[in-house]
Parts: structure tokens; sequence; C-alpha cells
């Protein structure tokens, strides 16, 4: 039976976007029907493998995006959030693949879920950015978006903390304003996709909660000292606000973990 590594070692090194897509969903399925190993037996890629296109920018370099409502500017944010998308599969493949071993099989239940949800997302976003007469890796993209997972490659305990529960926990802060936006330049059914969207992700920094409190607790750590202490050694942004607290707080980040540290 192929290893729980194998198998998300094989979507790490899967490229073509399209194919990774189909293989993260492939994989959720194989794992709900007991067809792969609890097993994290084999190393996972510095690097996983992407497409020639999009090209990779600095965050200095990226092109600035309009705030309006043309086609260029809606079609330049649904970009970078299908890029944004594309590599939270790897993400959570990655979260599963490298540290899924040090947990029960409920946390492999929910970040390959998440993987899932991921792939989904993605191909919700090229879908529109093709009704819309372009596709992910006609613009260029954020180059720096795995570099928390290399930050954080040698703990699980980081990983949580900065990936779930900083990054994606963002988008719940700009999200319910980018909806507003597409909603007022007439695109309903852009607006639609990024709500969907939306829903999910609070369920995904809900499950990098859930997780990282049971990883403190194992370890004897103090939850709210430890994610600030963490997001203080190993995040390179800042916490800024405004937040949603009401989304946060249902994903059971509260505000005790981060009006402190924000800046």
């Amino acid at each position: 039976m192929q290893s729980l590594g194998e198998a998300a070692r094989a979507v790490l090194l899967t490229p073509d976007p399209h194919d990774k897509r189909r293989a993260a969903r492939l994989l959720a399925r194989a794992w709900r029907r007991g067809e792969i190993d609890h097993r994290c037996d084999v190393p996972m890629p510095h690097q996983p493998a992407w497409p020639a296109r999009p090209e990779l920018l600095a965050p200095g370099q990226m092109p600035r995006r309009r705030k309006g409502g043309s086609d260029r500017g809606r079609i330049a944010m649904l970009h970078a959030l299908a890029h944004i998308e594309f590599v939270a599969i790897d993400l959570a493949v990655d979260l599963v693949g490298r540290f899924g071993g040090e947990f029960p099989r409920g946390f492999v239940d929910d970040w390959i879920g998440v993987a899932a949800d991921e792939a989904m997302h993605f191909a919700l976003l090229d879908r529109r950015l093709r009704q819309l007469g372009s596709f992910y890796g006609d613009l260029p993209a954020h180059a720096g978006l795995w570099e928390a997972a290399q930050l954080t490659a040698d703990d699980a305990l980081a990983r949580l903390a900065i990936v779930p529960m900083v990054l994606e926990a963002r988008g719940l802060d700009v999200t319910p304003a980018t909806v507003e936006r597409f909603r007022g330049a007439g695109d309903e059914t852009s607006a639609k996709v990024l709500s969907r969207i939306y829903k999910d992700e609070i369920r995904h920094v809900s499950a990098g909660t859930v997780w990282f409190r049971q990883k403190c607790d194992e370890r004897g750590f103090h939850v709210v000292e430890t994610w600030q202490a963490l997001v203080k050694s190993r995040f390179r942004g800042s916490l800024k606000p405004p937040f949603n607290d009401s989304a946060r707080e249902r994903a059971g980040l509260t505000q005790e973990f981060y009006a402190v540290i924000a800046s």
C-alpha cells in the first residue's frame, strides 16, 4: 500500500496546475477509502514543482493592482487569488506529508480535506478567469508565498502558527471587502466564488487553531504565548489591522492571540 508520504510527495512534484489540482483531489479520495497507509516515510521536497508560467516576481516587482472595477483590475485580482489557492494546495499537502506522522488520523483527515478544498478553489478561480478572457499563468504572480513553508519546515507547531493562523487568517480579514468590490462592479459571479471560498477558509483557520492547541497541550506549552513567540520569530511580515474579529473568533482565533502583537 502506498504511504501517505509517498502520495503527498507525488502531488508536490506534479508541476502542471490542473494535474496538481486533480492529484490533490485523488489523494483525498484515496485517503478516505483507506487506500493510503498512515506513514510519513519519505522526505518532502524543499520546493514543489511548479509550471513555467506564471512568471514569479519578488513582492516589490509585482505590478500594482488597480482598486477599481475595470475588467483588467478584476482579472488581476482573480489571478492573484488563483495563485494563492494554487500554492495553498502544496502548503496543505506538504503539511500532511511532512508532519502527518506526528498526529492522529484526524489531523490528516482535516488537512487532506483542506488540500481538496484549495484544489476546488483554484479550479473555480481559473474557470472564472477563462470566462473573463484570461487564465492562470497569464499574469505574473507573487514569488514569496512558499517562503512560510520553508521557514517552518522543521516544526509542525511553527507551520500551524504561521500558515493557517496568520496567512489564511489574513484572507478572512480582506475577503469580505473584496467581495463587495466585485459586487460594486456588477460582477456577482466572481463575488459568489469568493464568498464560497471565504466560508471554507474559516474552517481551515479553525483546523489550524484546533491542532495548534492540541500540539501545545501535548508539549506542555501555553497556547497564546507560544503562538505569539512563533509569529515574532518565524513570520517576516507584520500583523496589520483591520481584523475581521468575528470570523477569526468563529475559527477559534480570538483577539487574545493577535491584539497585543499587531502593528
